[in-house]
């Protein structure tokens, strides 16, 4: 459940987290079209602090321009109100989640004339899959779904209604008693979790897949450069599953699950079933760094109290 907090901001005023609604034919809700951001807030020795917001808005206005969304605020506007409801919520650590989606309007499949509304909520959240998981792994299956194709959507965009898919792997997981889903592209080589993209270590070599049809992802974006910062190379580069079975080591990474480790896929065990070295060394490095702890990535905070 989540737990509610003060104010949702919505479209440059705050309301009360229990008025927050829409109407019934609001136009995404019918059709899915609508895009938006998972962002995290961590707690630092100066405050909370957001991470990569920056580069969350340019997503986020990236994946509107795809899809033809004209958010109705600038970039600086939307960041500064991010900030402002983390600020009037009193968190030192929350999820933020802003959503652009289109309202009320013409019902028809072109939502001529209808508005482009814009959300901002907050909330306290945990880990995604887990203390345990963050520490000791997960368990995770190749899903029957497959990855969308990039000529059937755009897959640079990141799109309320693309998550259908995500939900149908994710739902067959934990229906089988797995943790988390990994799907395959249309060719057959590992794309990324329901919600995460993926790393392996194959013969000490750090591997993601590249950016032909997965979101880019900013935490995955986050660990390639901390590799690089700490003398490992991470290489883009396709891979099928039987590969990530005789890895020694994987992870998954996301806003909001991480860094996880993978302990096993489809009753394989990965490595020695335990996080590999490689794997804890990277995810050490992320959450000082996210905790304001590693002045290297001092530039990827913005702090609430400025």
């Amino acid at each position: 459940m989540i737990n509610k907090t003060e104010k949702i901001w919505m479209d440059g005023k705050f309301v009360n987290w229990d008025d927050a609604n829409i109407h019934i034919l609001t136009h995404t809700l019918h059709y899915g079209l609508g895009v938006f951001e998972g962002i995290r807030c961590y707690n630092t020795p100066k405050g909370p602090a957001i991470f990569r917001l920056d580069d969350h808005i340019k997503r986020l206005f990236e994946s509107a321009h795809i899809f033809f969304l004209e958010i109705p605020f600038s970039k600086e506007e939307v960041k500064e109100a991010v900030v402002a409801t983390v600020k009037t919520n009193k968190l030192s650590e929350c999820y933020i989640r802003p959503i652009v989606y289109i309202g009320y309007g013409n019902i028809g499949l072109h939502p001529k004339g209808n508005p482009v509304n814009l959300a901002i909520a907050v909330w306290p959240w945990g880990a995604y899959l887990g203390e345990e998981g963050i520490e000791k792994g997960i368990r995770v299956k190749t899903s029957s779904f497959i990855r969308n194709h990039v000529n059937s959507n755009m897959s640079r965009g990141k799109v309320c209604g693309y998550y259908v898919n995500s939900q149908l792997a994710k739902r067959e997981a934990i229906s089988c008693g797995y943790d988390e889903a990994m799907l395959l592209d249309t060719e057959g080589y590992v794309s990324e979790g329901s919600a995460e993209n993926m790393f392996i270590v194959r013969n000490g070599v750090l591997k993601t897949t590249p950016l032909t049809s997965i979101i880019e992802g900013i935490t995955r974006d986050s660990i390639i450069s901390i590799a690089g910062d700490s003398g490992i190379e991470a290489k883009e580069e396709r891979f099928t599953r039987d590969e990530v079975y005789i890895s020694e080591e994987a992870f998954f990474t996301g806003t909001a699950a991480e860094v996880v480790p993978i302990r096993e896929v489809d009753n394989r065990t990965i490595g020695d079933g335990k996080q590999g070295e490689i794997t804890r060394r990277l995810q050490s490095i992320f959450f000082d760094a996210v905790k304001g702890k590693d002045s290297r990535y001092e530039s990827w905070l913005t702090y609430i109290w400025r």
